[in-house]
């Protein structure tokens, strides 16, 4: 099996390594024999599992994502971006910074470093559901260029970023779809996809769990999300490893002839919302 994913000896990159899905990709990655450089931001867990290398920067802030760009290797394979944080228990400016605009930086700072015919594969959320009726605010974001411009942006717009998981995600899943073809990626044929992962237990869930509820609690939190995402099929939580597994197998040769993909693991939900809202235009 490690011949048909085709990882063995190459220098891998996974972002938000320390914790739950980038962890369990990481981890799935060593065991197809990859030289896998982890990053995480040591706030919660330290990587345990053996990579070739560790890496921890706060990647809220662009002088420790252009440090971390300085650690990693020259050459690079695959790149998996897993970071993220919930909003709620944290301001919007900052959510945008580490969900949408380090991805964006990191992608377009590695791409010269990933091997022709390589891969890119990010993770979003299903809580980007319904990118393309906001297309044009994604465009605008992504358009703003540097990433100076982009916070520049995010300072002039309050109004534009509040909600800012769900607008990240958003400009996330715009990202891959727009980019598919830019010549950076497309010269190369280097494929950009991204994952959109339902409810999943990880090192968050606390935090999506109060930062759901009106009043903090995170038992109401809970409650209002399962109410969103599970009651109407019994359904049950995702691990981390339903999630991270799939992502390191997207990157992989197996999916070789698939780009500018927005991929739900949601074990359907969306797809449920979709035909209703068909539904309700006849």
């Amino acid at each position: 099996m490690k011949d048909y994913f085709g990882f063995q000896g190459k220098n891998v990159v996974v972002t938000g390594a320390s914790s739950g899905m980038g962890a369990a990709a990481a981890k799935m990655l060593v065991d197809l024999g990859a030289e896998v450089h982890a990053c995480g931001s040591g706030k919660r867990s330290r990587i345990t599992y053996g990579p070739a290398k560790e890496y921890y920067y706060d990647l809220s802030e662009k002088e420790a994502l252009d440090q971390l760009l300085d650690a990693l290797p020259k050459n690079i394979d695959a790149l998996f971006i897993c970071q993220g944080i919930s909003m709620g228990v944290n301001p919007d400016l900052k959510v945008m910074k580490v969900n949408f605009l380090s991805v964006k930086y990191l992608v377009e700072a590695l791409t010269p470093r990933i091997a022709d015919n390589g891969s890119i594969t990010i993770i979003s959320s299903s809580g980007g559901f319904g990118w393309e009726q906001t297309f044009g605010r994604s465009k605008e974001i992504i358009d703003c260029g540097s990433y100076e411009a982009t916070v520049e942006w995010f300072e002039k717009n309050p109004e534009k970023i509040q909600g800012s998981y769900v607008v990240a995600k958003q400009a996330v899943n715009a990202y891959v779809k727009y980019k598919v073809f830019d010549p950076m990626l497309i010269k190369r044929r280097i494929r950009i996809n991204a994952i959109c992962p339902g409810n999943t237990k990880t090192g968050l869930t606390d935090d999506f769990n109060r930062s759901s509820s009106p009043t903090g609690d995170a038992e109401e939190g809970q409650r209002l999300i399962e109410s969103i995402y599970l009651d109407r099929w019994n359904g049950r939580w995702a691990s981390s490893e339903e999630m991270g597994w799939p992502m390191v197998a997207i990157g992989s040769n197996i999916f070789s002839y698939m780009s500018g993909q927005v991929i739900y693991f949601d074990y359907g939900i969306t797809s449920a919302w979709l035909i209703d809202g068909l539904c309700a235009q006849g």
